[in-house]
């Protein structure tokens, strides 16, 4: 089981770098498959860049949504003002009312706190 084999450099570098053209593939091979099963979404760059810049990830997903603060708030089953507290920072909201918040706008609990 000790075989070693000896290319050269060359070749190595040519093997390593279609290794990694193989695996950047594969990666767009999931991404694509994800889109298709409506398992992942696509984010417009301006919401992106909001959620780059450290803008409230509830408030860009609530305007993704084209939501209002109530309406959300129904839609998840939770107090106008417990939307407004999260939004704000001035609260960080139960991991209950986060879940239902995050399943009324379709994103990942992940999505909404990190």
């Amino acid at each position: 089981m000790n075989e070693m084999v000896t290319i050269p450099r060359e070749e190595y570098d040519l093997l390593r770098a279609a290794a990694e053209d193989l695996a950047d593939l594969q990666s767009y091979d999931r991404a694509k498959g994800a889109l298709a099963e409506g398992a992942d979404e696509l984010l417009p760059a301006d919401y992106a860049n909001r959620l780059l810049d450290g803008e409230n990830p509830l408030r860009v997903y609530r305007d993704l949504r084209g939501l209002t603060q109530a309406m959300l708030a129904e839609k998840a089953g939770v107090n106008r003002v417990t939307v407004a507290e999260i939004e704000t920072g001035r609260k960080q909201g139960s991991v209950a009312s986060l879940r239902a918040v995050a399943d009324a706008l379709d994103v990942t609990l992940d999505d909404l706190t990190e």
